[in-house]
């Protein structure tokens, strides 16, 4: 069977086409809800022509009771649509949650302009349209035009009266769509800019508070608060006017249809029973219609959240499983690296060209602004802009599977960061709890006897982004969980930051240790004691490396530039 077009276009329309089976029943039970509703015009029309006339109890019995049947199978089917929509909605979450998550984790990481924190309220909203009254409306509409039909048997003139009617609500949703569609979405992205500002700000409270920046910060939040704040009203008045005019518009069209039948009754055209029959038609017909003027605003959100998802999925669609590769030995190599960043000409690293063996530390020196955090970051592949490749053990770095080179490299970047859990858990980059590697990797760091002084150990929780630790517990911490599992490669950046004497000392011991067992090691820092345990030295500046070779090479050359510099230097 081919698909249509429109289903080939995303991921996110290819998993809508996934549901086309439960669509399809949900479509055949409004149908039996439909029909069904047409039972009290047929009840009112056996109860004023046959039963009235008769005076039968019995035939009152029988009609009432299939009215009864009529009203439970009807209730019954409306129930079971929106069970399935419920489940399509809940399995729709199930099959989109993965990709959206990993979508939004590469958007982030690439500093994309995808807002990623209102990627999974996109997927929500979605999901929650799919199982309201908006979507049941979407099943609802194409039954108008039978009710209409049925009003035609009972009366053209109020038949043509109805299509007349149901125009002018059509006009009406229309309309309400073109008017309120811009301003829903501009309110929408005023209040996410609001949230978002203050969101940003938390994540630094310490100086803010400490400086007193928040009462700035307060002020400019205000500005953004109050615009987002008339947007929204403006939006909701405008809403309100046209939900409170289509009421009006229905409610008028509905007396008039009631007034158009009882001038048939009096002239003798029909009967009284038809014409309340009709009426009753008639508020069917256009019921749906006045529920997707109801429930526009959350039509319009779902339909901004399908397109933001559409968009980040395509953009960002899903990687297939890298290919599988024998345990890496920790070689690096660069072939034209270069590495940019968005509102900056000159590139942060400008084609460089290394290697650095494995089993060798290599500790990375220059100045501040020179590069040595990006390439790192190159290094392990988390920086998005870069040309040039970056090669493990010979192979791209890109052509790994992320879950399986993982475990393999240890990295511990300049701003460490945590995550709310237990220490455990942190060291052991919260995979199932290896506690004999836990232990391991916190002595490597001489943080063991410190975590046992905690009142619950390894199982203290330390709080979002390890608010309970100081800065240079989260350090160690943070090492610890690089080292966790002996990882062929480590690129640690500055991980002596904050370290006293007596964790820098653990540091160097740890680095000896690993240099022992043949693991490679990448050490980017401005201490000098550290160059005590390096194997290769590595200095940049500008982007560029200037000086790479052995350590005592690389010191006995700059020892013997400095001493040419004074020499030259005027008295």
């Amino acid at each position: 069977m081919m698909k249509p077009d429109f289903f080939k276009r995303s991921a996110l329309s290819r998993q809508l086409w996934e549901f086309r089976r439960e669509f399809f029943w949900v479509g055949i039970f409004s149908m039996i809800a439909n029909i069904l509703m047409l039972t009290p015009t047929i009840y009112m029309l056996q109860v004023y022509g046959r039963v009235m006339k008769s005076g039968s109890e019995l035939t009152l019995l029988m009609v009432t009771f299939f009215l009864i049947l009529f009203y439970a199978v009807m209730a019954f089917a409306e129930w079971l649509r929106s069970r399935l929509l419920v489940r399509a909605g809940v399995r729709l979450d199930e099959a989109l949650n993965s990709l959206v998550f990993n979508a939004s984790f590469e958007a982030y990481l690439n500093r994309t302009r995808h807002n990623v924190a209102e990627t999974f309220s996109d997927l929500t909203n979605i999901r929650q349209f799919l199982t309201a009254n908006g979507m049941i409306a979407f099943f609802d509409i194409p039954w108008t035009p039978v009710y209409i039909a049925v009003i035609f048997l009972l009366s053209p003139f109020l038949g043509f009266l109805s299509i007349f009617f149901a125009l002018i609500q059509l006009c009406v949703t229309w309309i309400s769509n073109r008017m309120s569609m811009k301003e829903i979405q501009i309110a929408a992205d005023a209040g996410n800019d609001s949230f978002r500002y203050v969101q940003s700000k938390l994540r630094n409270i310490e100086p803010l508070h400490a400086m007193g920046m928040a009462g700035n910060l307060r002020q400019r939040w205000f500005n953004l608060h109050d615009g987002s704040l008339a947007k929204a009203e403006d939006s909701l008045d405008r809403q309100h006017r046209q939900q409170a005019f289509a009421k009006f518009v229905r409610y008028s069209m509905q007396s008039l249809t009631l007034g158009a039948g009882a001038l048939m009754v009096i002239e003798g055209k029909m009967s009284a029973g038809s014409m309340i029959a009709a009426n009753v038609l008639m508020s069917r017909a256009l019921q749906p219609l006045d529920l997707v003027v109801a429930t526009w605003k959350p039509f319009v959100q779902a339909r901004t959240a399908f397109i933001r998802l559409e968009k980040l999925l395509e953009d960002f669609p899903e990687r297939s499983a890298g290919a599988r590769h024998q345990d890496p030995f920790g070689e690096i190599r660069l072939e034209a690296l270069s590495a940019t960043v968005d509102g900056r000409e000159a590139p942060i690293l400008d084609d460089i060209t290394a290697m650095f063996p494995s089993g060798k530390v290599t500790v990375i020196l220059g100045p501040s602004g020179s590069g040595k955090s990006t390439l790192a970051r190159c290094i392990v592949g988390v920086w998005p802009n870069r040309k040039g490749r970056v090669l493990i053990d010979g192979e791209s770095i890109e052509s790994w599977d992320r879950m399986e080179l993982g475990p393999h490299i240890g990295y511990l970047p300049q701003d460490v960061e945590l995550f709310d859990g237990t220490i455990a858990e942190n060291i052991s980059r919260f995979a199932e709890v290896d506690s004999q590697k836990v232990i391991e990797a916190a002595k490597r760091t001489g943080i063991h006897e410190m975590i046992l002084r905690f009142p619950r150990g390894y199982n203290m929780q330390i709080g979002e982004a390890g608010g309970m630790l100081s800065g240079g517990q989260r350090q160690r911490l943070g090492l610890a969980r690089a080292m966790y599992g002996n990882p062929a490669l480590l690129v640690l950046d500055e991980p002596n930051a904050n370290l006293d004497d007596a964790g820098e000392r653990s540091l160097l011991e740890a680095v000896k240790d690993l240099r022992k067992s043949g693991k490679t090691v990448l050490l980017v820092t401005h201490r000098p004691s550290v160059l005590a345990v390096a194997d290769l030295i590595v200095l940049m500046q500008n982007g560029k490396i200037v000086r790479c070779g052995a350590r005592d090479e690389v010191l006995s050359a700059l020892r013997s530039e400095s001493t040419r510099s004074v020499a030259v230097s005027p008295a």
